[in-house]
């Protein structure tokens, strides 16, 4: 070890001197012969004495071998000369150390030694992104080192001083500081390889062996322009004073601008802002700083916010008010037009309000009718007075829509409860206008720990204000309070993160497939040619008097048949809490056309529960992942692995069913690192998929090759037993009859028939109420094209979910089975909610639209349903699609017989339309 550090750090002739420090003494020599200087080293570390052995960094005058040549001299005296400032050729390592702060004299602990290995990355990282290259990286036994190579003259005139003091200043904190110490020429350096020994040896405090971490295979050198810009990055003189005196300090704890630390600074004191007043793309690198002479510097080392340029005029202007201005009162919130209140209390008492909010959204938004209830129900749960709230999560492709959801529905809500603009987390505390009930939108925000907890806490206590307590300037508490109520919608191409963020949210998809960019590009050329309405629209501001009334009063509601209601899987407790604040929240929005008990509670009816729980199904299978928290791609994948029945598989071939680049589908299985962020891939979410690092044996004629290869395993009876549980049901009960009874699913079903085909029958006949009755019939549809489903093989009880199919009405038991049809409709008018009872026939069953026709067609993806399909180990002679290749899969009415070409094919095609990727 010592040999490899000499190596990395000098070349071969360079003279170096190795100074060893114990308790009374000082051993020291000069080395040319770097094999000699190790050995010497290792005889000096084997001292239990020596606390500690040290190199110079930087090009010592050869003349100095002289002194003690290539050998090391034992206790030095006052007459022995060490290496000085002058005695420096150049420097050649710009040297940053990383010390834990805690008393002088021991070892650093390892919660210690830990913090101060993570502060150095988050240093190399902040260099690397203004263009360092990368340096070497070493652990000093109780800190950690970073070195760069630079080429500078002995007197570099501050350079190398001004970095250090720059670096302090912005990444020095209560438990890791950098050493400014560091910027003389002859400074010393741990050598790697030898031990630290700072105090006794204690299990709390042990010693430990400095070592190399990493060392680029090409070191290179920093240019000095570089070097130049991070030392510049803080002022050297103060600016000119202000007209009048501020105290910096009093005048953040005033505005609301919560300081991540305080130190010294060349006489005055510099203040690191815990988050970063002129951007929201980040939240570290902000600073101010108050100078003796009362001056104040305020900027951010982020090159988007200036690099440090001086921007405290305009942080002042920003959050500053003129005291001669006296600010006018909040204007009071805009009373709804009363015609449009009139036909909003229409609505509530005789119509269908979540489809009217629905159907105006749609006007906006073309599609995306689950993600657009998951978020109107949302605002419902403001409402009901026993929630804990739900809140969503919407993921998918970037441009796909995510956003203009959620901004189309926001435009729905009275001004008063929806939060423009971004903000960071912290000054969500801070933030003056924040209401009780207020939706707050975090698109495309990746969530850092502090936003998470914040998160967790607003979830948990959805109906009491989160408090946050800090200390200001002068040492005084103050609290900080985000109101109760507020729901949470966060956008993200990516899943945002912790699961326990994740499952206190509804978590559901965004269509993107072909066949919605397809509507979507309809709509938009639509629009452009009728082009913008003038004024305000009438459905919009319906929409904004019906929630109005809605927010009006928070009511407790009572769901009578809840005991009656099971689970076919609880595993994760707070999912069926959601399914039931689903109800809840739908019984508040119809809550004129409910009843109330003797306590005047609003009292759930089986309608709700039948809209819940198919909202709860398409969460937990073609809309989302609520049970298994995958995303689209996640499901699609394991779909494809169980439709091309492989037992083992490899990146490569699930990247060419899919149909997306090797890096995306890597992404898929392993995981991946973003932000700091650990974001799981199916290995972790999947307990049936698993994988082994294999080598695998390529030969060719006259050659074999090993290589290394990733072997993924696939369970199919664990991935279903995995995947099954979301069935919800009503088996009769409760402590009044008012909801279906009976213990039989199928009469259940027939209990729910009735409603659902009643309200079908309403909707196509056109009864359900209108803002406009002479306008056509402008709702839009839930589209059922996006039909990526994580679990495979299954039915569907009565209300959503999926179990083991295996009952009467199991679609595929349909050939034996005459009550069961066809769904080919492509939206729930069309479709039927519930199966004809009878016969068994006890589930939704929602076939995809198609039929295998009698005489294979050219093209496979247009005519068959590959989940139609059955791998058999039986002989099946040629395939049937391209006639050559022998058959493996075979379908449901054992007409068509498919090779893996021809299945692969199939499988390709389909995830393309859904749109995977």
């Amino acid at each position: 070890m010592i040999g490899a550090a000499l190596a990395a750090l000098f070349r071969e002739g360079d003279v170096v001197e190795v100074r060893a420090l114990a308790d009374r003494f000082t051993h020291s020599g000069y080395f040319d012969d770097l094999s000699r200087l190790a050995a010497a080293a290792a005889a000096l570390d084997a001292d239990p004495e020596v606390r500690g052995i040290y190199v110079t960094l930087n090009e010592v005058k050869p003349a100095l071998l002289a002194r003690r040549a290539n050998r090391v001299k034992m206790r030095l005296t006052r007459s022995d000369p060490t290496t000085a400032d002058a005695d420096i050729v150049r420097r050649r390592w710009l040297p940053i150390d990383l010390d834990p702060v805690r008393p002088s004299g021991v070892s650093s602990t390892e919660e210690e030694h830990a913090a101060a290995l993570r502060k150095a990355d988050e240093i190399a990282l902040w260099l690397s992104e203004r263009g360092f290259p990368a340096p070497i990286r070493a652990d000093s036994g109780n800190g950690a080192h970073l070195l760069y190579r630079v080429d500078l003259e002995n007197d570099d005139g501050g350079l190398v001083r001004g970095v250090l003091a720059t670096l302090d200043a912005l990444f020095s904190d209560e438990h890791v500081t950098v050493d400014t110490a560091n910027f003389n020429p002859a400074r010393i350096w741990k050598l790697y390889g030898t031990c630290s020994r700072k105090g006794d040896h204690t299990p709390e405090r042990p010693h430990r062996r400095a070592r190399l971490l990493s060392v680029p295979g090409e070191v290179e050198t920093v240019p000095v322009d570089l070097l130049g810009q991070i030392a510049a990055l803080l002022p050297k003189d103060a600016p000119a004073p202000p007209s009048k005196g501020i105290d910096l300090a009093a005048w953040l704890s005033e505005h609301g601008i919560p300081v991540r630390s305080r130190k010294p600074w060349q006489g005055g004191t510099l203040f690191v802002l815990d988050d970063c007043p002129f951007s929201t793309a980040h939240r570290d690198g902000a600073f101010a700083i108050q100078f003796p002479s009362g001056a104040v510097y305020a900027g951010c080392h982020h090159a988007s916010c200036g690099g440090g340029v001086q921007r405290w005029p305009e942080m002042r202007a920003r959050h500053e008010k003129k005291k001669e201005e006296v600010p006018p009162p909040p204007p009071p919130p805009p009373s709804p037009d009363p015609a449009a209140r009139e036909r909003a209390m229409e609505i509530l008492a005789r119509g269908d309000p979540l489809a009217f909010l629905l159907d105006t959204f749609n006007r906006e938004h073309v599609g995306d009718r689950t993600v657009a209830e998951c978020l109107a129900i949302s605002v419902a749960s403001q409402s009901v007075e026993n929630t804990n709230g739900l809140h969503v999560a919407i993921s998918g492709n970037s441009g796909k829509g995510k956003s203009h959801a959620c901004t189309a529905m926001l435009a729905l809500l009275p001004e008063t409860a929806r939060l423009t603009g971004t903000v960071s987390n912290k000054a969500l505390y801070y933030h003056d206008s924040l209401q009780p009930g207020t939706v707050l939108l975090f698109d495309d925000v990746s969530l850092s720990d502090d936003l998470q907890e914040v998160l967790k806490s607003a979830t948990a206590n959805f109906r009491e204000p989160i408090e946050h307590r800090t200390v200001t300037a002068d040492r005084k508490l103050q609290v900080c309070r985000i109101p109760e109520r507020c729901v949470w919608w966060l956008a993200k191409v990516e899943d945002p993160g912790d699961d326990q963020v994740m499952n206190r949210m509804l978590t559901v998809w965004i269509d993107d497939s072909r066949e919605q960019d397809e509507r979507v590009l309809a709509h938009m050329k639509e629009a452009e040619a009728v082009g913008p309405s003038l004024g305000e629209d009438e459905d919009v501001l319906t929409a904004r008097a019906l929630w109005e009334a809605v927010r009006e009063e928070v009511l407790p509601v009572r769901i009578p048949f809840a005991r009656a209601i099971h689970f076919s899987a609880a595993q994760n407790r707070r999912n069926p809490g959601m399914l039931f604040d689903l109800i809840k929240c739908r019984a508040r929005l119809f809550f004129l056309q409910r009843e109330r008990d003797g306590e005047g509670r609003v009292l759930a009816s089986p309608e709700d529960f039948a809209a819940a729980a198919r909202l709860y199904g398409s969460l937990n299978g073609t809309a989302g992942g609520q049970e298994t928290k995958l995303t689209k791609n996640e499901a699609a994948a394991l779909e494809t692995v169980a439709a091309m029945g492989w037992a083992e598989f490899t990146v490569k071939m699930l990247q060419e069913a899919l149909g997306l680049s090797y890096h995306q589908t890597r992404r898929i299985l392993h995981g991946y690192m973003s932000r700091g962020e650990t974001y799981s891939g199916l290995l972790e979410k999947c307990p049936a998929v698993s994988y082994v690092d294999a080598t695998v044996l390529d030969e060719g004629e006259g050659y074999a090759v090993r290589r290394r290869q990733h072997i993924f395993s696939f369970d199919p009876e664990r991935y279903r037993r995995w995947a099954r549980g979301a069935a919800v049901w009503i088996d009769g009960g409760g402590d009044r009859d008012d909801g279906p009874g009976g213990g039989d699913p199928c009469s259940i079903a027939a209990g729910f028939q009735q409603h659902c085909n009643t309200d079908r029958e309403d909707r196509k006949a056109g009864k359900r109420l209108r803002s406009d009755s002479n306008s056509t019939d402008r709702e839009t549809r839930l589209s059922l094209s996006t039909k990526v489903q994580q679990i495979t093989n299954t039915h569907t009880p009565v209300g959503s979910g999926a179990g083991v199919g295996g009952c009467g009405c199991d679609p595929r038991n349909a050939a034996n089975d005459p009550g069961i049809s066809d769904a080919r409709a492509e939206n729930l008018d069309q479709a039927p909610i519930s199966p004809p009872v009878g016969d068994g026939a006890c589930c939704n069953v929602l076939k995809r639209a198609g039929k295998i026709g009698p005489v294979l067609q050219e093209s496979l993806p247009g005519v068959l349903d590959h989940r139609e399909f059955a791998r058999v180990s039986t002989a099946l002679g040629r395939c049937t699609g391209c006639g050559e290749g022998r058959a493996v899969f075979r379908s449901a009415d054992g007409r068509v017989r498919l090779c893996e070409g021809c299945y692969g094919r199939l499988v390709r095609a389909w995830n393309a339309g859904e749109g995977v990727g």
